[in-house]
C-alpha cells in the first residue's frame, strides 16, 4: 500500500491536488491511503518550502504545483 500525502494550508490549489492524485491513484488501480498534513512545521520537516506538495512513501514527488491526473499517474507508476 501507498502513502500519498498531500502538504499545504488547505487551499484550493491543495484541495485540487488530493483530488487530482486520488483520481490517479484510483485509474492505476493502486491500494493507498491519502493523508492531507497541514501542520507547518510538518510540512517543513519534509523540507518543502512552496506548497501544494505530493510526498509518496516519504519521498517528495511535486511542490508548489498541481500536476494532471495524467502527469500524476507518471508519478505513481
Amino acid at each position: 500500500m501507498k502513502t500519498l500525502k498531500i502538504l499545504g494550508p488547505g487551499c484550493m490549489k491543495c484541495k485540487k491536488l488530493a483530488e487530482n492524485t486520488e483520481a490517479a491513484a484510483k485509474e492505476l488501480g493502486i491500494e493507498h491511503e491519502l493523508v492531507k498534513i497541514s501542520d507547518i512545521n510538518a510540512i517543513m520537516a519534509f523540507g518543502v518550502m512552496m506548497t501544494p506538495a505530493l510526498v509518496v512513501d516519504g519521498e517528495v514527488k511535486v511542490s508548489g504545483k498541481v500536476p494532471s491526473v495524467e502527469d500524476l499517474k507518471k508519478l505513481l507508476a
